[in-house]
């Protein structure tokens, strides 16, 4: 399929990166079973909610620091530089993509990023160090310096619009491909969920790769349930 495709277009979630270290949201011991996700809007009302929000971030640097990209990641940029992959669409926050070879602008993140932040009024970017320095110095999430509106990272929580832009270009991406690869996501966090279906009423092949089952895998043209890093890893460095 990949070698009779003109146009592919990757679909990533969080399976693609555990391999890199970086634990997913919702298997045993993923970081929902840990953590109860914070709404946006409970991150906007409540100082105590900004400030755990930023506590689990800061616990979390360690990993996302050490996580480099993974052979599911080097292989879709193989196929990138190759021509094969005009850009990719991502559910994942890591900037993994971008640290395999992707160029930013060919990095549609559905959920953001979580390696800066962003001011969720004026939407003026942060570096997360100055973050983590005032976060220490006063022991509270900061505000913005400029409207005084919260800080938070670059991504999308549970109740926060997604973004207009990246889901405008997920759907471009979806409708001119051929060859639509969903890797390491459960398919069931929506709207990003649909992109595969998009693809697929649009004419082109659908192929998942996911350990686990989804709701789309009688839809899908292939459906692998593999480790992604096998199953990738002979297209690394092709």
């Amino acid at each position: 399929m990949i070698a009779e495709a003109a146009v592919i277009v990757p679909f990533t979630g969080a399976g693609i990166s555990t391999e890199c270290g970086i634990p997913d949201f919702r298997s045993p011991g993923g970081l929902w079973a840990r953590n109860r996700p914070i709404p946006f809007d409970e991150f906007v009302a409540s100082q105590e909610a900004r400030d755990e929000s930023w506590r689990r971030r800061f616990a979390m640097e360690t990993t996302f620091a050490a996580a480099s990209p993974g052979r599911g990641h080097r292989a879709l940029a193989s196929l990138y530089r190759a021509g094969k992959v005009p850009g990719i669409v991502t559910q994942n926050i890591d900037n993994l993509h971008q640290a395999s070879g992707f160029a930013d602008d060919h990095v549609i993140e559905l959920h953001g990023n979580t390696t800066y932040a962003r001011c969720i009024g004026c939407r003026q970017i942060y570096d997360l160090g100055w973050v983590k320095q005032h976060f220490q110095d006063s022991g509270h999430a900061p505000d913005c310096v400029t409207c005084e509106e919260p800080v938070k990272t670059a991504t999308v929580s549970f109740g926060q619009a997604m973004p207009e832009d990246a889901m405008r270009r997920a759907a471009e991406f979806a409708q001119q491909c051929d060859l639509f690869l969903a890797i390491g996501s459960s398919l069931v966090v929506w709207p990003a969920a649909g992109f595969p279906l998009m693809a697929k009423n649009a004419g082109a092949r659908l192929v998942i790769i996911n350990n686990e089952p989804t709701e789309q895998d009688d839809m899908a043209d292939l459906v692998i349930r593999h480790d992604i890093g096998d199953t990738l890893g002979p297209f690394v460095g092709n």
